[in-house]
């Protein structure tokens, strides 16, 4: 069965695309710790991230970098902070947050509640710097 990722990514659940392409997909987090909490996925299906062969993983990274420089070109901070963790989906992934203290990665704290247009507003503004690199 596919996780909910890979549904995701196919389109079978409505999500806010921030990036994509054929192998790796980017949308935002619907229960975000910042403005702009995007996570990043393989399109293939892995666990683990650290189960991808090495090359995907080294063009996951890659994609993921990409998506970092759309998001701080949308929206300013210090810098994008990349945190893989989360044991409750079981498809690799990374949380791209922008930050401008490490507090702002404090996965404990409240996180924002965001209206639909809010989210789509972030995600659009992101996709739109993505697609001029």
């Amino acid at each position: 069965m596919a996780s909910i990722f890979s549904k995701i990514a196919a389109g079978e659940i409505p999500s806010y695309k921030c990036a994509g392409n054929d192998r790796f997909y980017a949308f935002l987090d619907i229960n975000p710790l910042t403005r702009a909490h995007t996570l990043v996925i393989p399109r293939k299906e892995t666990d683990y991230i650290f189960d991808m062969e090495d090359e995907e993983l080294a063009a996951f990274q890659v994609f993921a970098k990409q998506v970092a420089t759309a998001i701080r070109r949308a929206f300013p901070c210090k810098k994008v902070a990349q945190v893989v963790l989360g044991l409750e989906v079981p498809h690799a992934h990374i949380h791209l947050l922008p930050i401008d203290s490490e507090a702002d990665v404090d996965f404990r704290k409240e996180h924002l509640k965001l209206s639909a247009e809010e989210m789509a507003d972030i995600a659009a503004k992101i996709l739109a710097e993505f697609e001029k690199l």
